[in-house]
């Protein structure tokens, strides 16, 4: 399927070149500031926060604490956290760093030329954008796109919001594109073994054995999960069937949720909790963490895991401890990211070329 061009329509002057025929994949993260100077990370948690979906509280009252007092105290903070990882090198964050190379990457595995599959990828906070690249994917002659949000566990509040935001942008068009959106893939099989195989391949280069290994997943406020959020129940089969893949016990491999924020309860186990009681009160020594509600590492894995992870479990009598990296842009994570897309795209295109 090669791309048609339209120059002009008959009777109609000044019509401008039109490109179509080609399928745009976009693959979208989280998102990241631009920098870790204090000011673009303050805008970046501006946008992140004030993401109704994110934060479900009134917003009347919510906008005076983001804007009074979060985004007065937060962002020094944040940006220090984000200095500890950052990628000095490239001068951008891992997130970025590996969203990116998973899409070129997938783009080579699936359509190197370009001719009829466009990969490209896109961040709902931060730049680059959802619509900049939906924009982008349009001009380049693709009239049908998928959308893959990269995140395993459904949850309004990450894959429902990009889904709000390519609404959004199909609002201010003429022409809209066919649109796709890669649905949850918490259990996929490619998913589940892309994971272990990581797992299995960083536990190799260790010189020692974890006895206890953590799935620690970002967390959300409890009553998410009772107003019908299935994200809990998403994290919990992807626990059970890394568990059952491993062949490990429920006492060896356990989930747990991170990341919690303001006074109200969230999903639990907590991670940090955890970490502590089996130093303090299992007498475990040696301890892993995977994470894998995240398809690439950031500051959430490298510097609250990784890092601040590390410094509790030793504080708390603990003696080896490692953070697993995420799948990134390893030959499995792409492996999993084209089973996904071509499964997806099923009528659209077909990896028949080749």
């Amino acid at each position: 399927m090669s791309p048609r061009i339209t120059s002009s329509i008959p009777g109609v002057a000044d019509h401008p070149v039109v490109t179509l025929g080609r399928v745009g994949v976009l693959l979208v993260n989280l998102g990241t500031p631009d920098s870790t100077d204090v000011p673009d990370v303050r805008r970046y948690l501006a946008q992140f926060l004030s993401d109704r979906r994110v934060i479900e509280l009134n917003p009347i009252l919510w906008k005076a604490i983001l804007h009074g007092i979060i985004l007065r105290t937060r962002p020094p903070k944040t940006a220090e956290a984000y200095r500890a990882i950052w990628m000095t090198e490239s001068n951008e964050s891992p997130l970025r760093h590996y969203t990116r190379e998973e899409a070129a990457r997938l783009a080579e595995r699936l359509d190197p030329t370009g001719e009829t599959l466009v990969v490209d990828w896109g961040m709902r906070y931060g730049t680059p954008s959802v619509g900049e690249r939906m924009r982008a994917l349009q001009e380049q002659g693709c009239d049908r796109i998928l959308i893959v949000p990269l995140y395993p566990q459904y949850s309004a509040s990450t894959t429902g919001t990009v889904v709000d935001e390519v609404a959004r942008e199909l609002l201010k068009l003429r022409w809209q594109p066919a649109i796709r959106t890669q649905p949850a893939f918490h259990d996929d099989p490619a998913y589940i073994e892309a994971v272990a195989q990581g797992i299995e391949h960083h536990l190799s280069t260790l010189d020692w054995e974890p006895e206890v290994i953590l799935a620690s997943f970002h967390g959300l406020p409890k009553r998410y999960l009772l107003a019908g959020d299935p994200y809990h129940c998403h994290c919990a089969k992807t626990a059970r069937l890394l568990r059952e893949r491993l062949g490990l016990s429920e006492s060896a491999f356990r989930l747990t949720f991170q990341s919690r924020f303001g006074r109200e309860e969230w999903l639990q186990p907590y991670t940090d909790e955890t970490i502590t009681a089996l130093a303090e009160k299992e007498g475990v020594k040696r301890l892993a963490v995977v994470m894998p509600g995240f398809v690439a590492d950031c500051v959430e894995t490298l510097e609250e895991i990784a890092m601040q992870g590390r410094e509790t479990f030793e504080e708390a009598g603990g003696t080896h401890f490692s953070a697993i990296p995420c799948v990134n842009d390893s030959d499995a994570a792409i492996d999993m990211l084209e089973a996904l897309v071509t499964r997806e795209l099923g009528g659209w295109w077909a990896k028949a070329q080749k």
